[in-house]
C-alpha cells in the first residue's frame, strides 16, 4: 500500500497572515501620505487659483478682499479691458517669439557640447569642459557684463534674449551624463558605416535624446517666459517690451491704469458700474493670469519625458 504526501505549502501562503498585517499596516502611512501630498499641492495651486477666482469676480468685492474661495459676480470685463492695455499684444508676441527661438537654441547647443565632451578626440577636452562649468559658479558680475553686452550692440536688440542663455551649464551636464549612459557601440556602428561625427550626432545620437532634451526644454523656456530683467537692464524700445517686464511696470503702476481705465470710456468699452470697474487688485490680477496662463500648459506637454530625462541625466552607470 502506498501513501501519498501532500505538497508543501508555499511558504507565501503559510505567511498570508503576516503579509496581511503588513499590508493593513500600511494603510495608515498612506493615508498620512496622501493628506500630506494633497496639503502640498493645495499650497502650490491655491495662489493660481486666487488669481483667476480674483480677476474674474467683482472687482469692488475682490479690492476689499472679500473673494477668498469661490466667485462672485463672475464677469470677463477684465479681460477685455485688459487686453487693450497699451503694448501687451506686442509683448505677447516677444515673449512667445524669445520663448520659442531661445528654447530651441538652447536645447540643440546643449545637445551639441554635451555630446562633443564625450568625445575623446576632442583638442582639449577637459580644459573646455572645465572652463564652460566654471562658469556656474564665477562670472564677471553686472557691469561688466552690460558692458560685454552693449560693446557687442546688444543692447535694444531682440537677441539680447536669445544669445546669452543659449550655453547653459548644468544643461551641458544633464546631456554630457546621459551620452555618456548610452551605448559606446552606437557610434562605432555609424563609424564604421562611413558617418562623419555630423551625421553620427544628427542621425544616431539626438532622435535618441528625446527624454532629457525634453527636460531641457522646459527648463529653458520656463527661464525665457520669466525673464524680466534682462529687458530692465538692456532694453528702453518699447516695442521690445515682454509680457513680464508689463507685469511689473502694470504692477506697480495699478492704480494709475485702473483710474485710466475708468475713464477711458468708448476705448476699452463701456464700464458697468462698481462691480465690473477697474481698480488696482483687478489690474493686478488679471495681468498676471494672462502673463502666468500660457507657461503652464508647456509642462504637461513633456510631463512624460521630465522624470526620466532628470533620471538619465542626473545618474552615471
Amino acid at each position: 500500500m502506498t501513501t501519498t504526501t501532500s505538497p508543501r505549502t508555499p511558504a507565501r501562503r503559510r505567511s498570508g497572515p503576516r503579509q496581511l498585517r503588513a499590508e493593513k499596516g500600511t494603510v495608515p502611512f498612506s493615508i498620512v501620505n496622501y493628506l500630506i501630498f494633497a496639503l502640498l499641492a493645495f499650497i502650490c495651486g491655491y495662489p493660481f487659483y486666487y488669481l483667476i477666482v480674483n480677476s474674474i469676480s467683482s472687482n469692488e468685492m475682490s479690492a476689499l478682499g472679500q473673494i477668498r474661495f469661490l466667485p462672485q459676480g463672475m464677469h470677463l470685463s477684465n479681460y477685455a479691458q485688459v487686453f487693450d492695455l497699451q503694448g501687451l499684444p506686442r509683448a505677447a508676441v516677444v515673449s512667445v517669439a524669445r520663448t520659442v527661438i531661445g528654447t530651441v537654441a538652447t536645447v540643440l547647443a546643449s545637445a551639441y557640447l554635451g555630446f562633443m565632451f564625450t568625445q575623446d578626440r576632442l583638442w582639449k577636452r577637459q580644459f573646455w569642459y572645465r572652463a564652460v562649468i566654471i562658469t556656474m559658479y564665477f562670472n564677471a558680475g553686472l557691469i561688466p557684463i552690460f558692458i560685454i553686452i552693449k560693446s557687442l550692440g546688444l543692447t535694444n536688440s531682440f537677441w539680447v534674449y536669445i544669445l546669452p542663455m543659449v550655453v547653459q551649464p548644468f544643461n551641458i551636464i544633464l546631456v554630457k551624463t546621459f551620452v555618456e549612459s548610452m551605448p559606446h557601440e552606437l557610434q562605432e556602428a555609424a563609424e564604421m558605416d562611413g558617418a562623419s561625427i555630423l551625421q553620427t550626432f544628427f542621425r544616431v545620437y539626438l532622435p535618441n535624446m528625446t527624454p532629457i532634451l525634453a527636460t531641457i526644454a522646459i527648463f529653458s523656456a520656463v527661464a525665457q517666459w520669466n525673464s524680466f530683467q534682462d529687458t530692465l537692464i538692456y532694453i528702453t524700445d518699447q516695442s521690445l517690451y515682454t509680457l513680464q517686464f508689463l507685469l511689473y511696470m502694470y504692477i506697480n503702476q495699478a492704480d494709475s491704469l485702473a483710474q485710466a481705465a475708468q475713464q477711458a470710456g468708448g476705448n476699452l468699452g463701456t464700464i458697468a458700474g462698481a462691480a465690473t470697474s477697474q481698480t488696482a487688485t483687478s489690474i493686478r490680477t488679471t495681468v498676471a493670469v494672462v502673463v502666468v496662463l500660457p507657461i503652464l500648459f508647456i509642462y504637461p506637454l513633456f510631463q512624460r519625458y521630465f522624470v526620466k530625462g532628470i533620471m538619465l541625466g542626473a545618474v552615471k552607470g
